[in-house]
């Protein structure tokens, strides 16, 4: 049965998504949980994807509220425990948000020039949640410049000083800056560089008059299930209007049609019987059960790693599952030519990490540290709300530069403690604070050498102590 609060909210719904025709339910009961289950794993990561845009860009008040569309917003500090919006960002770096309307007007970015030492990066992301892009140190090099972004629509010559143009596949798209934090002392220096972070619609850069403004966009309040329910759909049919059919989704989309799925369509969840409603109920319960199976068997183990999870639409090749899995693990993940990311779900015996049961070491060989042209860093979360753990040292990370301040093994090796427990005073540089419960943590290795990726460098297991 459904509540006022839930009626009200879909009745909104109904009316904000009106651009477009009503999608008709035509699928069978049996066709619809199919189908339903194709479509939470294809939209769940544009859903969450939009909880982002509306914290970060929409919600005035809200206290993750970072930056108007086409202002971008900075975070002068590392994350900590508090930051709460996007999880789980790395707090290794210092972090600039740029939500991007690009419907009327491509928009230029200009980058600062910055030291040749610092490892700085700016991740062009889709409304699909796919990584079309990057710029910066690895891609573009540190000597800054002009980088147009373009929505799919947009037809026109490049400007003789731009030095590149990049297409997205939506019209409105997510700009995600990393700029590399050495230490507390490095805030100002941080500063300085994202103040030369810089964005101008075409049309003011090139000093011309600027084209017709896009129409008002009503834009849905997030809602606590949007995510896990068929109310879902809604909210995909929203994000949808912002994108670029694809050749590749054509069949998939019109399949996806018969259960009231359509670009900019309202979806009537309130008209729907109960035997179709809990079709896709049913569908999405199934979806999450194949991503539970696929974590336990294959990411778990190795068998894929994190950082084949992320990337653009030639590198996923229209795998769902892994698009999914990436967002229920984390948005806006790396691709793995930028950072390789591995992650310490269960300990060498197979067991869930849980620092109330064990301390625990990850050994790294003499010359085997992490292969890396930039830097790498291992980081906590807790296993249960995805954030960094709160603690006394406020110390979330062990970093590649703090690596004159470990205590090497007498054979030249490091051994990094990961547990509660406040070791004694001589081991402490080697710590990282663990929750008195489940955690995980994750070794991200940006800018890896060809090692990482072609298997020759191996990660050492985390060992539980007895």
């Amino acid at each position: 049965m459904i509540g006022k609060p839930t009626r009200l909210l879909l009745a909104s719904l109904s009316i904000v998504m009106s651009t477009g025709a009503w999608a008709d339910f035509t699928a069978t009961p049996s066709e619809a949980r199919a189908i339903a289950k194709d479509a939470y794993l294809y939209g769940y990561p544009m859903v969450e994807m939009y909880k982002t845009l509306y914290t970060q860009s929409i919600d005035k008040g809200g206290a993750n509220y970072k930056a108007a569309l086409n202002h971008i917003g900075h975070t002068a500090q590392a994350f900590n425990p508090k930051d709460t919006a996007v999880a789980p960002l790395s707090p290794d770096t210092s972090s600039s948000f740029l939500w991007m309307d690009l419907r009327s007007d491509p928009l230029v970015l200009t980058l600062p020039k910055i030291d040749d030492n610092r490892y700085a990066s700016v991740q062009l992301i889709d409304l699909y949640s796919q990584n079309f892009a990057y710029l910066g140190t690895r891609s573009t090099g540190n000597n800054g410049g002009h980088y147009m972004i373009a929505g799919p629509d947009w037809k026109g010559q490049q400007p003789v000083d731009v030095d590149r143009v990049v297409y997205s596949e939506s019209n409105i798209a997510y700009a995600v800056y990393r700029t590399q934090l050495f230490d507390e002392k490095d805030l100002n220096k941080v500063k300085q560089i994202q103040n030369g972070y810089k964005v101008q619609t075409l049309s003011s850069y090139v000093k011309q008059a600027a084209p017709a403004k896009a129409a008002k966009i009503d834009w849905p309040k997030p809602t606590a299930t949007m995510s896990d329910s068929p109310q879902l759909f809604g909210y995909l049919n929203f994000m949808l209007s912002f994108t670029a059919p694809q050749d590749s989704e054509k069949e998939l989309l019109a399949r996806f049609a018969s259960i009231g799925i359509a670009p900019g369509a309202p979806f009537k969840l309130n008209q729907l019987t109960a035997e179709q409603r809990k079709a896709l109920e049913d569908g999405i319960a199934d979806a999450k059960a194949e991503f539970a199976a696929f974590k336990k068997d294959q990411i778990d183990t190795h068998q894929v790693s994190i950082g084949d999870l992320y990337g653009n639409r030639d590198r996923l090749k229209n795998n769902y599952l892994y698009r999914y899995a990436g967002a229920s693990l984390g948005m806006f993940g790396d691709s793995a030519n930028e950072t390789a990311v591995f992650t310490y779900v269960n300990d060498s015996e197979g067991k869930p990490a849980n620092g109330a049961r064990h301390s625990y070491i990850v050994h790294f060989a003499k010359d085997q540290l992490p292969p890396a042209d930039a830097f790498w860093s291992l980081t906590m979360y807790n296993a249960k709300t995805k954030q960094l753990v709160p603690n006394h040292k406020k110390r979330y990370l062990l970093t590649s530069h703090m690596l004159p301040n470990f205590k090497l093994d007498a054979d030249g090796g490091l051994t990094l403690a990961l547990q509660h427990h406040e070791p004694p005073k001589n081991e402490q540089p080697n710590w990282l604070p663990a929750p008195p419960g489940p955690f995980y943590a994750v070794l991200r290795i940006y800018m890896p050498q060809p090692q990482v990726g072609n298997g020759q460098w191996k990660l050492p297991a985390l060992t539980p102590l007895k």
